[in-house]
């Protein structure tokens, strides 16, 4: 699905992303995690346009996708969330699920004045799709809720309703565990696990907590500063001395404290 070769990225003199090269398989849930400062969240940017690399390629499914803007990213199935929700406050969460397909017939003028009965349909038929993504994620309650005024978990949920929206091939997530208690967490991973399965959507998950990592990513990737340091299973991930290292500073005596 995404094929990241050799990419780097400087601020100045810093290197954020310094020759990071993996790749993500299609209806995959793939794990990136490391300590703060490894350059994760950047290389987030990199792969999803929010960021152009100093040098380095990303190819999606054989296309070069290097420096693509996020809006024509949107447009090839690539969505990434942020660790802090970006919600539209002041509209309910179904109005907010209904923003997210472009090209809407109501965003022209013309239409506005000769196209209403298409503006009316489509947006009987965004409305059904904002109910079925609401359901689909537990939350249906909250449909008509002032999105500014539910929870961070929830606001969670509501970025991934987002992704349902539209013809999504892959999501980055971002820390999507930051802030929220570990129910609506349970609820968010079990999300992420039906749409994969059950949809055939890929994820990269980034994300400290090893436990909701273990309880839904196949394979795991370590970065550290700025690099790839190690792939494989969890357990595998976990055994690994530079792994440790990277976190702890330590020997393998502390490695059951990887990703605390």
């Amino acid at each position: 699905m995404i094929v990241v070769d050799d990419i780097h990225k400087q601020f100045g003199g810093f290197k954020a992303v310094d020759g990071a090269s993996l790749t993500i398989e299609e209806n995959s849930i793939t794990g990136l995690i490391g300590p703060n400062g490894a350059g994760k969240t950047t290389l987030f940017n990199v792969i999803a346009g929010v960021l152009p690399p100093t040098s380095g390629s990303v190819h999606m499914l054989g296309e070069d996708i290097t420096g693509l803007p996020p809006h024509e990213l949107f447009h090839k199935g690539l969505l990434r969330t942020f660790q802090i929700a970006h919600e539209f406050s002041s509209m309910t969460c179904r109005e907010n699920l209904m923003m997210v397909p472009g090209a809407q017939s109501g965003e022209t003028l013309w239409n506005t004045w000769f196209g209403r009965k298409r503006i009316a349909d489509e947006e009987r038929a965004l409305k059904a799709k904002a109910d079925e993504v609401l359901e689909f994620l537990t939350v249906e309650h909250l449909a008509e809720q002032k999105a500014g005024q539910i929870s961070g978990g929830q606001k969670k949920l509501l970025e991934l309703g987002r992704t349902m929206m539209v013809d999504s091939k892959i999501v980055f997530l971002d820390e999507v565990g930051a802030g929220v208690n570990r129910t609506l967490l349970n609820t968010i991973g079990d999300a992420i696990l039906r749409l994969n399965q059950d949809r055939g959507y890929t994820f990269v998950v980034i994300e400290h907590d090893m436990d909701f990592i273990g309880k839904i990513c196949g394979p795991v990737i370590c970065m550290a500063e700025g690099k790839v340091l190690a792939e494989g299973s969890l357990a595998e991930i976990k055994a690994n001395e530079q792994v440790i290292e990277a976190y702890l500073g330590t020997g393998l005596k502390n490695k059951d404290k990887v990703g605390a």
